[in-house]
């Protein structure tokens, strides 16, 4: 027990003095720190009046740098201030002298004006001088003119009526002079222009198609065997020529000529069933009412079936889609229609082709020409059965089944009897016109060319002037002479256009006509 008191004891007596150790230790750290604060504190003062003393020093220096900067750029703008206002003086200087040149050159104007105005007034009192006298001249002559007038009137014993209508008369033929020369020479610019280019499209196009001649005109003979087969085909009391007749509306003629049986009808469709039922019913030797009949029918609807496959080929042919059917087989019909002995159908495939070619070299549409040249003549194929000429019936066709108005305007006026609204017009004139006149296309009968050729020497007869006129080249030229004391030159060229004009209104014919005016004066004298 008092050991363990003993320890208790010493335990705490061993607290005691390590607690008086710690509060010592603590005390003895805590001054010693104090100390060492105080210390530091003075060199941080001392630090901090080093770093003023430098900061102070510093900005005295940049004080005295910015005092220096400051009058240097206070020396420079000076400087250049000056070297402005020196500027500026002397441009008010320059300024000056040109404001007193300019004074100087308005005071010389001035005095220029003032002279003018002098030579002005002076020149006006001489004009209106001049005026006055101008005028007393004017009425002096007007007194002349009077007096002249008069003693012209009581000389040529004229009224003033008479004399005015003798100066109307001479202006008149003055400016008939010059309209004549004006017309000449418009009329020479526009050939100069126009003929050299219309010359190589219609050669490119001739020189690029190539056709054959004329085919063969529609057959209007039939050859028999015999003569005793003349008495055949007329039969018993001509039943059976007037079988024949009434089934195929030929007209059959039968005459002297030897070996030769003749047909003839306006229809050229049944010329050619007339034509082959002939040649079958002289050949099949059986030739009697029944059997006339029989082979007509056949032939008929042999004959359809031929028109419209050849209004088929034309049109593949020339190229021209789209065609009615009634169009292919109106095609197809102009096969055995025939002008001037020209194959009609054949004449329109040759300006279809010819329209296309001049119709490609103008930059136009090649197929809307060929369309139109294909259908230009289709109005021959019923021209014999509806009256009018075949432009206008051809045109109604093709208005009938909705063509163009280019194609419409092609058909109807290729002749010239509607003016032309489209290119294609005068494309398929041109092309009809080469078609018809080339070599071997047209041929007429004798009596219609000497009446072609008379009616040409007439219509050139019946102007004032004309002395004689003869009709030359196959009728494609008429020479026109016309009296030289009655025409002159001016007139010759009008006479000429008036006389082709009239010769294109009255006449028809096949490509065209040249009309050549001959003007001479022959001076006859006699030595004796």
């Amino acid at each position: 027990m008092g050991s363990v008191i003993l320890a208790q004891v010493s335990t705490t007596a061993l607290a005691l003095w390590l607690l008086v150790a710690f509060v010592l230790g603590g005390a003895a750290t805590y001054g010693i720190l104090t100390m060492m604060a105080k210390r530091r504190r003075g060199e941080a003062r001392e630090q901090a009046a080093d770093i003023i003393r430098a900061a102070e020093d510093r900005s005295k220096e940049i004080v005295r740098a910015a005092e220096v900067e400051t009058k240097a750029t206070f020396l420079a703008r000076q400087e250049e201030f000056e070297k402005e206002a020196a500027s500026t003086r002397n441009e008010i200087r320059e300024a000056e002298k040109r404001l007193d040149k300019r004074e100087d050159q308005l005071e010389r104007k001035l005095d220029m004006l003032g002279i003018k105005e002098r030579n002005v007034e002076k020149a006006e009192g001489k004009i209106q001088e001049r005026s006055t006298q101008i005028e007393q001249k004017e009425k002096e002559i007007d007194d002349l003119l009077a007096q002249g007038r008069n003693q012209l009137l009581k000389i040529t014993q004229l009224s003033m009526d008479d004399a005015k209508q003798q100066l109307f008369d001479r202006l008149e033929q003055e400016l008939e002079h010059e309209c004549s020369e004006i017309v000449s020479k418009r009329v020479n610019e526009a050939q100069d222009e126009a003929e050299q280019r219309s010359r190589d499209i219609v050669i490119t196009a001739i020189q690029r198609f190539a056709a054959g001649h004329t085919a063969e005109a529609t057959v209007g003979t039939i050859d028999i065997p015999n003569d005793e087969m003349k008495g055949r085909v007329i039969g018993r009391e001509g039943r059976n020529i007037r079988a024949f007749e009434k089934a195929t509306g030929v007209d059959v003629i039968v005459d002297d000529t030897p070996g030769v049986i003749l047909l003839t009808c306006f229809d050229p469709v049944r010329k050619e069933i007339g034509r082959q039922a002939m040649n079958k019913l002289i050949h099949d030797g059986r030739i009697h009412p029944t059997r006339i009949e029989e082979v007509v029918e056949e032939v008929r609807a042999a004959v359809e079936k031929e028109i419209v496959e050849v209004g088929k080929k034309a049109a593949m042919e020339a190229n021209v889609q789209g065609l009615d059917r009634k169009l292919i087989d109106l095609l197809g019909r102009l096969h055995y229609r025939t002008s001037y002995g020209q194959n009609v159908l054949r004449h329109s495939i040759e300006v279809a082709f010819l329209c296309q070619i001049m119709a490609d070299e103008l930059s136009l549409n090649g197929t809307l020409a060929r369309r139109c040249g294909l259908l230009h003549d289709i109005g021959k194929a019923v021209d014999r059965e509806i009256e009018g000429g075949h432009p206008a019936i051809g045109e109604e066709i093709c208005r009938k089944f909705k063509e163009r108005p280019e194609v419409l305007n092609a058909v109807a006026g290729h002749h010239g009897d509607v003016p032309a609204t489209s290119p294609y017009t005068p494309l398929v004139a041109a092309a009809d016109t080469i078609s018809a006149a080339r070599p071997g296309g047209r041929r007429e009968s004798l009596e219609r060319y000497i009446k072609r050729l008379r009616e040409l020497e007439d219509i050139a007869k019946s102007f004032a002037g004309v002395r004689q006129a003869y009709a030359i080249q196959a009728g494609r030229e008429v020479r026109v002479i016309v009296d030289a004391n009655r025409v002159n030159d001016d007139s010759a060229m009008r006479i000429a256009r008036d006389v082709a004009k009239k010769i294109e209104a009255d006449m028809t014919y096949p490509g065209e006509i040249k009309v050549t005016l001959l003007r001479e004066v022959r001076a006859v004298e006699y030595a004796r």
